[in-house]
């Protein structure tokens, strides 16, 4: 729905000469686009071509007067140089990593073989070696080495307690956020969607913070089941959730290459900024509500019984969610519909210019100020929205709190039936589809025509639904793979997923430095683009092993 837009003007033709009129321009290709050619810009459309251009082709549009006094035309599209195959680089980077994986897997077994095996201890430090063949691709275990210092061994015991799952899809999560920050290949579908709909970089964020969930509900029961008490556990929170405010805004946000940090355009909301506060939220929650289990829920609800036991986290929850949906479709905005939930800008045929992100939009600006937000929304490039809007602004931030609910929920789950897979993976399943049932309610199986669309920018309640839909599934996969029949030892991701907020952190602050990013030969090109940020995202992995091999970890 969004209102044409002067592309060109072609001039007259013809003359003693009979010379063509002739304009050139320059299309965008990732979605079809509608050409509307008129007489004049008010005119009654002469013809009208809806087509999907492909990358760097050469296109011509001839239109030729069948009929002077009728004005009748024809308009034929014809294709000059045909457009390249943009996926073929994925294609090799994919084939490229294959190889590699095949080969660490023969190595692997090569190293099974005795007479490999006693080959390489001559050749190495034997403990040193003992220990990476004996650790999954560098996940912890007891080694002789280790039995003999104490500290160690509790530290190996401990690591091979925790549920690598978890830091396995918290190191996926991560790994395809580092490749999308530093560009994913400048592809469409590694970027952030416009407005209404998902891209595979829409997925991450919303999985990171269901994984912070997850992982608040073990880490919780864990210290107050260690005797510590709820006011030392509250004061943690509190210590936690201001470090990852401060960082984001400070080390996070500003961009020194622009000059000191200076509080007149300092950016306040953040991704770190959003973990903190949900944090906060989320955990102080489960804290405080947190009781000693009866069992009387049990007995008269067997099906609800990991829901039911928290029923004032759940009614805390909701009235968030009533929060959100009133102010969304109730706060009236100066200029603006009520409940406007689109972009502004060109978008809904350029009726409400100004209304970007309707409520959320207007409480952002209205509480920090137009300079203290996002500037360059994602929105502003197909719909040419001038209004600053932020995604991690003030409203969404009530849906990110219900995702990492979600989350804790699920990490309610792998407690109450601890050790139980079977259970574990079938409630996974039934929670899956259950926010899928959601989302195609909220959506009507839409893009655009739902209740609610699914949009990141506003975060709204069926993007939550969506995500968390494919978090569980996800969940339930490697759970599958590496908890429960310890098929893959969660290597390569397993790393990063120890070591989140170091890599995250590292890889905004060295985001424009080398190795991490160069200068291309050609800025065009998805091959070098898609090299460079490969390299970047690959070189933060190896970063995260080398420190994970030293037990080097950075906690908040």
């Amino acid at each position: 729905q969004c209102s044409y837009q002067l592309l060109a003007f072609v001039p007259p033709g013809g003359g003693s000469q009979g010379t063509e009129g002739t304009a050139s321009v320059m299309v965008d290709t990732p979605h079809p686009l509608t050409l509307l050619l008129s007489p004049s810009a008010a005119g009654t459309p002469l013809c009208k071509i809806e087509y999907h251009f492909g990358e760097f082709g050469n296109y011509s549009l001839v239109v030729k007067t069948l009929n002077a006094s009728t004005k009748n035309v024809s308009c034929d599209l014809i294709i000059n140089e045909g457009p390249i195959n943009s996926y073929l680089p994925i294609l090799f980077a994919f084939l490229v990593y294959m190889g590699i994986l095949a080969v660490l897997i023969v190595l692997r077994l090569f190293m099974k073989i005795d007479p490999v095996r006693n080959w390489v201890y001559k050749k190495l430090n034997p403990r040193e070696t003992d220990r990476l063949i004996n650790s999954e691709l560098g996940s912890p275990n007891t080694t002789d080495s280790i039995n003999c210092d104490p500290a160690l061994h509790s530290w190996s015991t401990a690591s091979r307690q925790r549920l690598h799952s978890l830091d396995t899809f918290r190191g996926l999560s991560l790994v395809i956020m580092v490749f999308v920050n530093y560009g994913g290949g400048k592809y469409w579908f590694f970027k952030h969607e416009s407005w209404n709909g998902l891209t595979v970089a829409d997925l991450v964020f919303p999985w990171f913070v269901f994984i912070m969930g997850t992982s608040i509900a073990l880490s919780l029961n864990s210290m107050l089941r260690w005797g510590s008490s709820k006011q030392k556990v509250l004061r943690k929170i509190l210590w936690r959730s201001f470090l990852l405010i401060l960082l984001g805004i400070i080390v996070v946000n500003p961009n020194y290459c622009l000059g000191p940090l200076s509080w007149d355009n300092l950016r306040i909301p953040g991704v770190l900024q959003r973990l903190g506060f949900t944090y906060l939220v989320v955990a102080a929650l489960e804290v405080l509500f947190t009781r000693a289990e009866s069992g009387s829920w049990e007995a008269s609800y067997p099906a609800l019984q990991d829901i039911l036991p928290y029923w004032p986290q759940w009614i805390f929850i909701l009235m968030l969610e009533v929060v959100w949906l009133c102010l969304t479709f109730l706060l009236p905005v100066p200029d603006c519909p009520r409940g406007y939930l689109g972009p502004g800008g060109i978008g809904d045929f350029g009726n409400y210019p100004n209304c970007t992100g309707g409520a959320a939009g207007y409480i952002d600006r209205l509480l920090l100020g137009e300079k203290h937000i996002y500037q360059h929304p994602s929105s502003s490039v197909t719909y040419q929205t001038t209004m600053p809007y932020d995604p991690e602004g003030i409203l969404g931030t009530i849906n990110s709190i219900v995702m990492a609910f979600l989350g804790l929920q699920a990490g309610k789950i792998t407690l109450f039936y601890k050790d139980q897979h079977r259970q574990i993976m079938s409630r996974f399943v039934i929670w899956s589809i259950v926010m899928g049932i959601i989302s195609a309610i909220l959506t009507k199986c839409s893009k655009e025509e739902g209740f609610i669309p699914i949009n990141k920018n506003l975060w709204s309640i069926s993007y939550v639904t969506t995500t968390a839909c494919f978090a569980f599934i996800l969940l339930l996969l490697i759970y599958y793979l590496v908890d429960v029949k310890k098929l893959w030892s969660g290597a390569p991701f397993f790393y990063p997923g120890m070591n989140s907020i170091l890599v995250y952190i590292g890889h905004e602050v060295f985001e424009n430095y080398f190795p991490f990013k160069w200068k291309m030969q050609d800025s065009q090109s998805h091959a070098e683009h898609l090299t460079q940020n490969l390299t970047a995202t690959t070189l933060w992995v190896i970063i995260s092993y080398v420190l994970y091999r030293r037990r080097i970890f950075w906690k908040i």
